[in-house]
């Protein structure tokens, strides 16, 4: 457990969020942090793969090439009738 010092600006608006939600302050800090960490593990995720893309470590396939790996027509898809 770690404490976090908030402007105080922003303290008055978790506080408002938390009355008018009858949720706690902590509750929403603590589901505001998950969603960041979330959101940086994504992004770091993503960079990595954008640099093994980049090295040439893995590829990328244009949407033809998994439409014909995967047995269906271009023209499936163009109609919307794709399979479900």
């Amino acid at each position: 457990m770690f404490a976090v010092r908030l402007p105080k600006s922003l303290e008055k608006r978790l506080d408002a969020l938390a009355k008018k939600t009858s949720r706690s302050q902590a509750s929403h800090v603590r589901e505001a942090v998950l969603q960041h960490i979330s959101n940086m593990e994504d992004l770091y995720r993503a960079h990595s793969v954008k640099e093994r893309i980049s090295n040439g470590k893995e590829r990328i396939h244009t949407l033809d090439e998994v439409i014909g790996e995967l047995g269906f027509e271009r023209s499936e898809f163009e109609r919307g009738d794709a399979p479900k």
